[in-house]
């Protein structure tokens, strides 16, 4: 990972300043766009103050300075002095004055660790007019105090270790992501009741999990428009596609970020201190996820949310969201094999795991599972004390419209009623979900990523995270039942980097699902998760450089052998493979894409289809 020890700097090389400065120096090393971090800075530090001068023009004058959408300039009708200066222009300046007066030329590895530790471990692009602010600031309160690089290459280090669970059946091989997650809320001030009071419904599965959270934030949101209660909900999933803000929702956006900026900082000071271990008794400071999970606590709790929906991140008896102790109620999707080093190699096992989420007296649901797993669950019920009730297809869900017209949809939305029906019974004595609620709320659904299209003129992009075999079977029927029957032309976006998964068996199932479906793309491009070519390193995966062109290039052998007529292709960036994909755009039938295989290469393939909404 970095390949800086931190023997190479000496403490206390960077200034000793306050952490709104040090954020703000930080975004300057960093080739980011600079119109949030300079709303900041005018706004917190003043347009005088040395760090607003760090970005805009050299001797520039800022009295009357604002900011819009895409450019910064004087005030109408105030004092002139900053000429109307397009964001970007200023970018080429300010990195050179800020090398010259705060980094000594040897420092200059900052930037190389900005870079890597942004792309590596947060999903933040660089040089995207999508960036936040937030999302920036995350990396930087991660970074820790910045007047020791020690703490830069230690936090990077905890960032990089996977939060999970190693464990062989139900036989425990690592630190489980709960522990410790109880006494961090404590010094939150967060206690069992506090958390209980959010009215937590709680969602494992290994499918659909992101999907059946959001309909449940969907129906029950219309319910309280209808009512008045719940007023105001709050919802966790993971992990996110284009802004880390998507992982914590108020409502049905995503948390502000002046928000997320100050709730952000109160988790940290409490939970990441160096002598947080004299002080409590903690064991460690948390890791990424557990981090996150406390985010979301934190952030609900203050909101004053009347209800929380929380999605586990994997498994769910060792989860760091499984600190939750009295939920109103628990659900499961649908279960198949994944994450084996972490939940063991069969789905038993992996049952086993999910059903940690039960607990005594609040109901569970989950969809129909095979009889295995399922009796695992029984038998889990039975031994959290709690009931738990095996959940059908609805037949009263509504008909019309796309939203529902995904099978798998439709069942993810019957488990989500049924687990809206048991809030509103446990919070709400004598109202119900009614058919307006029902109707209302699946109108609203959005899941940006998952079962998506978008129209771009003459070309249909159908975008879809699936990552794995039963996820991309459904992918494929997906996009063959609404694929025009037309003679499109067809193109296939896929990529899929992981050593936790066998890539080629995910094509030979893609290719066969499509294949019998009756779809055979014309072309198949195979890529990476880089998104631009000018990035320094892909975006999060343990596979190596090398071992991802090998991938590829294995990918593309793969599909050649089984359709040897359709022209496959590798793109090395993700920005090539939209690129190449929309030279097709020029058939006079138009195209139609499917984009799939994994959640991050999706979520880079949507900052090239259409703007990020946050």
């Amino acid at each position: 990972m970095l390949t800086m020890s931190s023997s190479d700097w000496s403490p206390g090389r960077l200034p000793p300043i306050h952490w709104q400065e040090a954020t703000l120096k930080l975004l300057l090393a960093a080739d980011v766009n600079l119109l949030d971090p300079l709303r900041l800075a005018v706004n917190n530090l003043g347009p005088d103050s040395e760090v607003t001068q760090l970005m805009i023009p050299r001797g520039a004058n800022t009295n009357g300075l604002y900011y819009s959408t895409d450019w910064i300039g004087p005030k109408p009708g105030g004092s002139p002095g900053l000429d109307c200066l397009p964001i970007g222009a200023a970018s080429e300046a300010k990195y050179q004055r800020f090398t010259e007066r705060f980094l000594p030329e040897e420092q200059l590895l900052l930037k190389d660790i900005v870079y890597q530790i942004m792309r590596s471990y947060l999903n933040i692009p660089l040089g995207s007019l999508e960036d936040t602010c937030s999302g920036l600031l995350f990396f930087t309160a991660l970074a820790g105090n910045l007047a020791r690089v020690e703490d830069l290459v230690k936090v990077a280090h905890a960032a990089s270790i996977q939060d999970t669970t190693i464990t062989k059946g139900n036989s425990l091989k690592g630190l489980p992501s709960v522990v410790g997650m109880k006494e961090w809320l404590q010094l939150l001030g967060h206690s069992d009741n506090a958390v209980n009071s959010l009215n937590v419904i709680h969602v494992s599965g290994t499918k659909g999990k992101g999907s059946t959270c959001a309909f449940t934030r969907a129906i029950l949101r219309a319910h309280g428009m209808r009512t008045g209660f719940p007023k105001r909900i709050g919802l966790y999933t993971s992990p996110h596609l284009q802004c880390i803000r998507e992982r914590i929702q108020l409502d049905d956006h995503p948390v502000p970020e002046d928000l997320f900026t100050k709730y952000f900082f109160e988790v940290w000071d409490c939970v990441m201190p160096e002598d947080i271990q004299q002080d409590s008794g903690v064991a460690r400071q948390p890791r990424y996820l557990q981090f996150l999970a406390l985010l979301a606590f934190h952030t609900f709790i203050r909101e004053g949310v009347q209800a929380a929906i929380f999605e586990v991140h994997h498994g769910g008896e060792y989860d760091a969201t499984n600190v939750i102790q009295s939920p109103v109620a628990t659900g499961i999707t649908s279960l198949g094999v994944d994450h084996v080093a972490q939940l063991g190699p069969t789905i038993e096992a992996i049952a086993w795991h999910k059903a940690g989420i039960f607990k005594p007296g609040a109901p569970a649901f989950s969809v129909n599972q095979k009889p295995g797993p399922a009796d695992v669950m029984r038998k889990r019920a039975l031994d959290k004390g709690t009931t738990l009730t095996f959940v059908s297809t609805n037949e009263c869900l509504p008909t019309d419209g796309t939203v529902l017209s995904v099978p798998v949809q439709r069942l993810n939305c019957s488990l989500a009623l049924e687990l809206s029906r048991a809030f509103v019974h446990a919070k709400a004595p004598g109202h119900t979900i009614s058919d307006e609620d029902i109707c209302h709320g699946v109108e609203s659904f959005s899941l940006t990523g998952r079962f998506e299209i978008i129209n771009e003129g003459q070309v249909q992009w159908f975008v879809d995270g699936a990552h794995n075999v039963l996820s991309l079977g459904e992918a494929a029927e997906w996009f063959a039942r609404n694929a025009s029957n037309e003679q499109k032309y067809r193109s296939l976006i896929f990529s899929h980097l992981s050593e936790a998964r066998d890539g080629v068996t995910l094509v030979r199932s893609l290719a066969h699902a499509l294949f019998k479906n009756k779809v055979k793309p014309d072309h198949v491009i195979f890529t990476t998760y880089q998104e631009r070519e000018d990035d320094s390193i892909d975006r999060v995966t343990e596979v190596s450089e090398a071992r991802i062109h090998d991938l590829c290039a294995l990918y593309c052998s793969v599909w050649k052998e089984l359709d040897p007529q359709a022209t496959v292709t590798s793109a090395p960036t993700i920005e090539e493979a939209v690129r190449l994909a929309r030279t097709m755009r020029a058939h006079e039938d138009g195209m139609q894409a499917l984009v799939t295989g994994s959640l991050y290469m999706v979520g880079g393939a949507l900052r090239f289809l259409r703007p990020s909404p946050h």
